[in-house]
């Protein structure tokens, strides 16, 4: 399908809206109304609902016709669509650290083909098309070259799905030994950018939203890396949210140590 779209414009459409999420984000960064838990350390406000519905009419107006679902409010998931993520990192919008995104993608038969991920607060806006490369604030990415014994590798905690922490920690403990230092901002959203941009030089997390990892698995991908799930194939991540991402070499060092965890099921954690 994604031959048949105009790429460049749906892309610009995404980033226009996730620019008008943002600017919502940025304005709400040091007084968020109506703060609520929906579940232990999964935090929302009336911001992440705020920037939703700006990313969401921003869309209707300059794509229509293209179903929306968005973490907070839902929608209609379909095979084309997009899917959103208003505030990725609530709990760092929270405490005031700056690391949030708001992630775009649109999906064409759950591919990823369109992937924004806009930092309101760092300055910083990453885009994606299939098969146009990976840019940010108008640079070229790609991912690092760096050998795995000196990568830093980012990653995020399972703290919603205690079954899976026995299971995360040992390979934790694996990836601290294997690599030079790992990384744990706290939006997934970004970890991914981060990676893409050579920044990271991978990065791996169970049981995440598909609004958590569309975009920014795409940016990865047109940076030259490689995206799987845990258990290495490319096609189940989406579901399932268990991800690993990063420079090839990188990926395969990851996914040495990942693999031949009993994973998490689809879609079960959301971080930040």
């Amino acid at each position: 399908m994604s031959e048949r779209l105009d790429l460049v414009a749906l892309t610009d459409a995404a980033e226009a809206a996730a620019r008008a999420g943002g600017a919502i984000v940025a304005a709400g960064f040091d007084h968020p109304s109506n703060v609520r838990e929906k579940a232990p350390g999964d935090w929302v406000s009336d911001v992440d609902h705020a920037s939703e519905e700006a990313v969401r009419s921003a869309l209707a107006w300059s794509a229509p016709g293209i179903p929306f679902f968005g973490e907070e409010g839902g929608g209609e998931r379909a095979e084309f669509g997009w899917i959103c993520d208003p505030l990725d990192g609530t709990a760092n919008f929270l405490h005031r650290f700056p690391a949030v995104g708001v992630s775009v993608a649109l999906v064409a038969d759950g591919v990823p083909v369109v992937g924004v991920v806009h930092a309101p607060l760092l300055g910083d806006t990453y885009r994606a098309a299939a098969g146009d490369g990976a840019w940010c604030n108008g640079r070229r990415l790609a991912v690092s070259a760096r050998p795995p014994a000196q990568a830093i590798v980012a990653t995020g905690f399972p703290f919603r799905r205690k079954d899976l922490v026995d299971d995360y920690l040992a390979r934790f403990a694996a990836a601290f030994g294997a690599f030079e230092d790992l990384r744990r901002a706290g939006a997934a959203s970004l970890d991914l950018a981060w990676t893409a941009a050579g920044v990271f030089d991978g990065y791996f997390e169970l049981a995440l939203g598909p609004w958590d990892v569309a975009a920014g698995a795409l940016l990865v991908r047109e940076a030259g890396g490689v995206v799987t799930d845990w258990a290495g194939d490319p096609d189940r991540w989406l579901g399932s949210g268990d991800i690993v991402v990063g420079a090839p070499a990188v990926h395969a060092r990851i996914l040495g140590i990942v693999v031949g965890s009993p994973g998490s099921g689809p879609g079960a954690d959301k971080i930040g």
